[in-house]
């Protein structure tokens, strides 16, 4: 059974940073590109970022948060990270760690980041 379970949410100022984890268990971690989502209050699930199965792998990053954003995997730990840096408001939103194992896609319970002054 997949389960993915994020965490490291937060409370963080502007220009803030933040780390997300997500755990991974119940399929082939290292086989599997794995994915970071967002979804704000009102608007639509987005990509934020990919990795590939193979490190060093085509990552992906969203034009939002380009340079800003950094994601990272570790095959051993079954593990995949977001490290979030200069936080704006506008990065608020659940972020949701995914996997597509065809032909479905999962989701973990998501974790709430939120940017404030």
């Amino acid at each position: 059974q997949v389960h993915l379970v994020e965490s490291g949410g937060a409370l963080v100022q502007p220009g803030g940073s933040l780390s997300l984890s997500c755990a991974a268990s119940g399929f082939s971690f290292k086989t599997y590109t794995m994915s970071w989502y967002r979804q704000a209050p009102g608007k639509e699930r987005e990509l934020v970022a990919s990795i590939a199965a193979v490190v060093p792998g085509q990552i992906r990053y969203a034009n939002s948060v380009k340079g800003r954003f950094t994601i990272s995997r570790n095959n051993a730990r079954n593990t995949v990270y977001l490290q979030m840096s200069s936080l704006n408001p506008e990065d608020t939103a659940v972020y949701y760690c995914s996997v597509v194992i065809p032909p479905e896609r999962y989701w973990g319970q998501g974790t709430q980041v939120t940017v404030f002054s």
